[in-house]
């Protein structure tokens, strides 16, 4: 068609219509840098916003079933089992944290992606925001402590939530008009309604992070009153003294006692389970279980109690890491408990040989059930060192078995107990890799001198712990490069289930020196020189130190 002569312009004057070329018209509805920016500034605020409500529907659903959440179980779940063992390694108990932070980045960049990419397509940028609240509320209904569809609404109401929010804040950017006079000229974009909008919008996924939090928050509340509220009663069988030469007075070696807020953690729960236990649950069922029983926490307050020195080692613990502690533990007698349900070991011709424990998390752990009754203090614990299990160590009830890695033994915030058998089920860890069954080795570890520490010539304590729980430990030796062995002094011992202080008064010379130490158990059987990995059944090793004696 052609311009039509004597025709008014929109400037008022007659004349030729100006003719606006395709290049012309891509190039005005092309955004420049500013628009680019605030196009991913609404991406990020469409992000905050789905994060926002979705922690708040998550706090009135559970608090579990988040997105954050959800997405970094389902991310452990399926991290192989090498990988998990180098973020313990490198982040140590920081690995959550790590893991959470590096999800909210992935989530932002996403986010901030979509936001650019709704100033060429709304459909397709509200799009990218609903595909993520799918994948959400798939990892929240995936997990293994998941309530079904119901852990899918807090993803599902924030995506939508934030893909709405990004619609509208994009189209607050999209050019009106091309001609002279309008929108798309010298204005290209409604600022005044995409500031009000995005303010709003800001305001708004504030107070619903303020929402949830409170929400959650009131949940931790009610479990936090009803451990204040628990008093444990006097154990049946009280632990003896610790002897006087268990602990000895050398600086920088290991307190013979971990305090509870010192004690390692690692598990795999993202957010630590805040339990009432009012309302805590224990059940006992499977074969061999003659009479299935299901236990509140005041059930298990009104058996008899025992009290026992326990160290407690995780199977990722590198050969000298710090993932090992000594803690007083207060509890029922697992074997007794077991027993009680009509449970008799295979030994005995019972017929399960694997106890399943299931926590409040979907966490499934697996051990030997001739273990767990055989003679050794094998407890479902609800004290420690003194008080109520802190929450981050099981709180009301957890399984503490001396002489077996934690990811065979020990399940914390358990709600199930299984029997079956090691061919019928392969719990969590077995089914990554790891062994079905995992006897703690003997281990022991230089605390002073730390590596690479600068020292004076003269007489310097090397000292350090020791444990093969279950078994004792029975000598500790030193060696300076490749010297000969020399024999270290241990501290009295106060079980075989317990960890062992010893130390060596070394005559340091001037130069660059290794120490090394190995451990013989109360079997005779001597610390392994060779080397080996976490998996699948625990680190093996010697444990040595470079230091600089001046």
């Amino acid at each position: 068609m052609h311009p039509i002569e004597g025709a008014t312009n929109p400037s008022g004057s007659w004349g030729r219509i100006p003719h606006v070329t395709d290049n012309e018209k891509q190039s005005r509805h092309r955004p420049g840098p500013a628009r680019v920016l605030l196009g991913a500034l609404s991406g990020a605020l469409a992000g905050f916003a789905a994060l926002a409500v979705a922690e708040a529907v998550a706090g009135a659903v559970r608090p579990q079933a988040g997105p954050v959440v959800a997405v970094g179980g389902a991310a452990i779940d399926r991290t192989p089992a090498a990988v998990k063992d180098w973020a313990i390694r490198h982040f140590g108990t920081s690995d959550k944290l790590v893991l959470q932070l590096g999800i909210l980045a992935v989530l932002a960049l996403a986010a901030v992606s979509l936001g650019v990419l709704s100033l060429w397509s709304r459909r397709a940028g509200t799009a990218g925001v609903l595909l993520f609240g799918a994948v959400g509320a798939l990892a929240a209904t995936r997990r293994p402590d998941s309530a079904g569809l119901a852990d899918a609404l807090p993803s599902v109401v924030g995506a939508a939530a934030g893909a709405v929010l990004l619609y509208v804040l994009a189209d607050r950017l999209v050019p009106r008009g091309c001609g002279p006079g309008t929108p798309g000229d010298g204005e290209p974009w409604d600022r005044r309604s995409f500031v009000l909008a995005a303010g709003g919008a800001a305001a708004a996924s504030c107070g619903a992070a303020l929402l949830g939090r409170r929400l959650s928050g009131s949940t931790g509340r009610t479990a936090a009153a009803s451990r204040r509220n628990v008093v444990l009663p006097a154990p049946g069988s009280p632990a003896p003294a610790v002897p006087k030469g268990a602990q000895l007075r050398i600086a920088g070696i290991s307190p013979f006692v971990t305090p509870n807020d010192s004690f390692y953690r690692v598990d795999t729960a993202l957010v630590v389970p805040r339990v009432d236990a009012a309302a805590w649950r224990l059940r006992i069922h499977g074969r061999g279980v003659r009479r299935p029983v299901t236990l509140s926490f005041d059930d298990l307050l009104r058996r008899e109690l025992i009290e026992r020195d326990i160290t407690l080692t995780c199977v990722s613990n590198e050969v000298g890491g710090p993932y090992a502690g000594n803690a007083r533990w207060t509890g029922v007698r697992l074997a007794d408990l077991l027993a009680s349900c009509g449970v008799e070991p295979p030994s005995k011709g019972g017929p399960a040989d694997q106890l399943v424990a299931r926590s409040v998390d979907g966490m499934t752990i697996g051990s030997p059930v001739e273990d767990l009754m055989d003679g050794r203090d094998a407890l479902l614990a609800v004290g420690m060192n003194g008080e109520p299990l802190p929450f981050a160590h099981g709180f009301p009830v957890r399984m503490v078995v001396p002489g077996l890695y934690g990811f065979v033994s020990a399940c914390k915030w358990i709600e199930d107990i299984e029997l079956t058998t090691f061919d019928a089920y392969d719990p969590y860890w077995v089914r990554r890799g790891w062994a079905r069954r995992a006897p703690v080795k003997t281990q022991s570890r230089i605390d002073t001198p730390k590596p690479f520490a600068r020292l004076r010539a003269g007489t310097v304590m090397v000292a350090g712990v020791a444990w093969a729980q279950h078994r004792g430990i029975d000598k500790v030796e030193v060696r300076v490069d490749d010297g000969s062995w020399q024999e270290a002094r241990l501290a009295t011992e106060d079980t075989r289930d317990t960890w062992r202080q010893w130390s060596w008064p070394w005559e340091a010379t001037t130069g660059s020196h290794t120490l090394t130490v190995r451990a013989t158990d109360r079997t005779g059987q001597v610390q392994t020189d060779k080397r080996t990995r976490t998996i699948p059944d625990g680190a093996a090793g010697r444990h040595s130190v470079v230091v600089t004696v001046e």
